[in-house]
């Protein structure tokens, strides 16, 4: 499934290439499930799809036809709230390539300063290949609901 010659081995993908995707927040970002007070403040899950979406951005495009990435782990660490209106930038970036093992540090900033910070992990897979082993495993499942 994976082999030495694909182009991720063959320095297009390489430690410290990295992209920065930016938002402006807005109520669909924030904790509209309600915590009170927190309303406008932006929802951890927001930011961490965020945080996501620039790893994917980082390397999937330069990634040989037909493969993709998929998360594997990821670790943030909040340290600022955002509000609506606000602009969060976030950046990530390669640091280490193991095979098809991708680790990513990601930092996310606001107009006052760093609001988090993490790690991400994805795995570069045959995406017609993991979508048949996700129909193995779910396939059954689906029979059984209907």
């Amino acid at each position: 499934m994976i082999t030495q010659n694909l182009q991720w081995n063959s320095g297009v993908l390489k430690v410290g290439l990295s992209k920065t995707v930016q938002k402006t927040i807005t109520e669909a970002q924030t904790l509209v499930f309600g915590r009170g007070a927190l309303k406008e403040l932006l929802a951890t899950p927001s930011l961490t799809a965020l945080m996501i979406e620039a790893a994917i951005s980082t390397v999937d495009p330069v990634l040989p036809e037909g493969y993709v990435t998929i998360g594997k782990s990821s670790s943030v660490s909040y340290q600022n709230p955002t509000m609506i209106g606000m602009t969060v930038t976030v950046t990530a970036a390669l640091a280490e390539i193991d095979k098809n093992r991708l680790v990513f540090e990601i930092t996310a900033f606001d107009e006052l300063g760093q609001i988090a910070r993490g790690k991400h992990e994805r795995i570069i897979v045959d995406a017609a290949a993991f979508m048949q082993k996700a129909h193995r495993r779910c396939d059954p499942v689906k029979n059984i609901l209907k």
